[in-house]
């Protein structure tokens, strides 16, 4: 079931190519101005038709980011580990897939505090679930792809911190253009943390869906759960 890593495959081009049409279409309608400097994903966002594609695209990314994050949970639980750092993974993940439907379905030209709020909750709280992700990396089952994906990933987090920190101040120093590119990059970087999960997700081998079926003396009672399991290729199955 190696095809399951082209699940944050896809979230990553899908992501990437999305935003930019985004910001070539408010170009190209005159929605933007790059005379009057680098303009913010928000804002050329805001206005149709491309709010259209920016709100399609944000639930979409929704979507595809909380099914990575139920999996990758799904996956280090399989490894054995149940601990706290894998728990407050799911639950970063969840917020900040939440955050990316908000910043897409309240746009900054009508609703800016609740935008806002959703990309607080995408950027900052979804920075903390990679960080917490990198942790993971050397708690979860040994994988031979630990000795690159690791270093990868500290770097990309340790980039979007960097560039977090460099957005506020630039903002808030009347250097719109400049904060406006750390926004960019900053999303540029987190699809590819996502895009890098598909290194652990090869190796999921497969995926059932069980149904429990009611006893004969509790008939009302019916479970549909659904279960990952998750073996390492290099002969570890995990049960």
């Amino acid at each position: 079931m190696w095809l399951w890593a082209l699940l944050p495959i896809c979230q990553a081009v899908f992501g990437t190519l999305g935003i930019w049409t985004v910001f070539a279409v408010s170009v190209s309608n005159g929605s933007v101005n790059l005379t009057e400097g680098f303009p913010y994903i928000s804002e050329c966002g805001s206005y149709k038709p491309q709010s259209c594609l920016f709100s399609q695209m944000c639930n979409i990314c929704s979507v595809l980011a909380l099914w990575i994050v139920i999996i990758r949970f799904q996956q280090v639980k399989d490894f054995g580990n149940h601990g706290k750092a894998n728990i407050a993974a799911i639950i970063l993940g969840f917020i900040s897939s939440v955050g990316i439907s908000i910043i897409g379905n309240f746009q900054q030209s009508a609703v800016k505090s609740i935008h806002l709020l959703g990309a607080f909750l995408a950027f900052i709280l979804g920075l903390a679930y990679f960080w917490v992700q990198l942790l993971l990396t050397y708690r979860a089952g040994p994988s031979q792809d630990r000795c690159w994906v690791g270093p990868v990933r500290a770097a990309c987090c340790s980039l979007c911190t960097l560039l977090v920190v460099l957005m506020v101040v630039l903002h808030n120093t009347g250097s719109p253009s400049g904060a406006a590119v750390c926004e960019w990059v900053l999303v540029m970087l987190s699809f590819g943390l996502f895009g890098l999960f598909a290194a652990e997700f090869r190796h999921i081998d497969c995926l059932h869906l069980t149904i429990q079926k009611p006893s004969p003396g509790n008939a009302s009672v019916v479970v549909n759960s659904f279960v990952l399991d998750t073996f390492q290729t290099e002969n570890t199955q995990v049960q």
